[in-house]
């Protein structure tokens, strides 16, 4: 899934998520590396056994569980949130030939690959090092080959100097679209295996229901979200239903992505001047994601996410929905299940998070794309690149 533009410059093509793309149990870590429980987290078990509890130093998480009844979560815990330090995790479109190769050098980083081979059946490391590009691209590789180099990072991070004490300060995560998946596995919502089923699915299932119906989506460059919104609608007065279409990536000021019916899209593209738009530029992806044309896809995601084990995250993650955080592994799910078909807040998370006094932050895995949509919302927000 490629092509789209560079937040920094809009002139410039930049890879980004399944929107917009390069053009145009219990506490339980991630992986079976330390990556998610951090020295900052205890665990503590009751006198009689029957309950169990932990926290995070921070004040992070505070939470019981009680024998014999449902987890008791306040979804708002992390309403006040006041982030320092981020971890940034990119979406699909920021995959590249030889990414993974740096981790094979780290043996924790190197032991993520070696699982994702058994869990998804094929040389995941294989793809990501030597191609074929083609194949990389696909959605169905790139999901599970970018939540994977991404993970890889942050054991990358580790063993530099000075990297567990980062990765011990961050204080809240998000991530592009597919990202939010591997912001939630760093968070321990989910082990790095269970990420990794669910990400395998939610590729396999936004494909399917891309196969289905005849979408696409493009990218809108130069014009406010206002402006991009009023294009959609003069384009929808000359489509059926089916074609309509909608804003379905909030990316970064003046880089807006809309998705719908192939028709609908062309109307867009047809108005695009008539609106003062400096370009558009068709995204290659595989349909309309982020719209109702992925209605599909949802069931499936709903399925698996019922039979996965969620807990509260350590730390707040941000969610693409609503860029709000969320403490209650039922809302989580039910978040991740709507995300295929909701537009994509991330100019409201990244505006919020600086806002809110957002220090430093990290943007982990492939390619540069978050730290070019910081520098296009704030020319002085401090992104680091650690890649895998």
């Amino acid at each position: 899934m490629r092509s789209l533009l560079n937040c920094t410059k809009l002139r410039t093509p930049l890879k980004a998520h399944s929107l917009i793309l390069r053009t145009t149990t219990m506490a339980t870590s991630y992986s079976s590396s330390s990556l998610l429980l951090s020295p900052s987290v205890s665990l503590n078990k009751s006198r009689n056994g029957s309950s169990l509890g932990f926290s995070v130093n921070r004040s992070r998480v505070s939470m019981s569980v009680s024998a014999g009844s449902q987890t008791t979560v306040n979804d708002s815990l992390f309403a006040d949130y006041k982030p320092t330090s981020a971890f940034l995790f990119p979406g699909q479109g920021a995959q590249a030939i030889g990414m993974g190769k740096e981790a094979q050098s780290v043996a924790a980083a190197a032991d993520l690959y070696t699982k994702a081979n058994h869990i998804l059946g094929y040389d995941l490391l294989d793809i990501c090092v030597n191609g074929p590009k083609e194949k990389l691209d696909s959605t169905v590789i790139s999901q599970p080959a970018i939540y994977v180099t991404s993970l890889a990072a942050v054991e990358l991070l580790r063993v530099r100097e000075g990297g567990e004490q980062i990765i011990n300060s961050v204080d809240v995560t998000c991530g592009l679209s597919l990202g939010e998946y591997t912001a939630l596995a760093f968070a321990g919502a989910f082990s790095f295996e269970d990420g990794l089923k669910l990400v395998k699915l939610r590729g396999e299932a936004m494909q399917a229901a891309a196969d289905a119906a005849k979408s696409a989506m493009v990218s809108i460059i130069g014009l406010d979200s206002e402006k991009v919104q009023q294009l959609c609608d003069a384009a929808n007065q000359e489509v059926e239903e089916a074609d309509k279409v909608q804003i379905a990536n909030y990316l970064c000021p003046g880089n807006y992505a809309v998705s719908g019916g192939l028709k609908g899209i062309e109307a867009v593209e047809a108005k695009a001047k008539s609106f003062k738009a400096r370009m558009t530029v068709r995204l290659a992806v595989a349909g309309a994601f982020h719209t109702s044309f992925m209605e599909p896809a949802v069931s499936r995601l709903e399925a698996a996410l019922a039979s996965t084990e969620i807990r509260s995250p350590r730390i707040p993650v941000i969610s693409n929905v609503d860029a709000q955080p969320h403490a209650d592994p039922d809302t989580i799910k039910k978040i991740l299940a709507r995300q295929v078909t909701s537009p994509v807040q991330w100019e409201t998370t990244v505006k919020t998070l600086l806002s809110k006094g957002l220090k430093s932050s990290y943007e982990l895995g492939p390619g540069k794309v978050i730290a070019g949509i910081f520098k296009r919302v704030d020319k002085t927000a401090s992104v680091e690149n650690i890649s895998a």
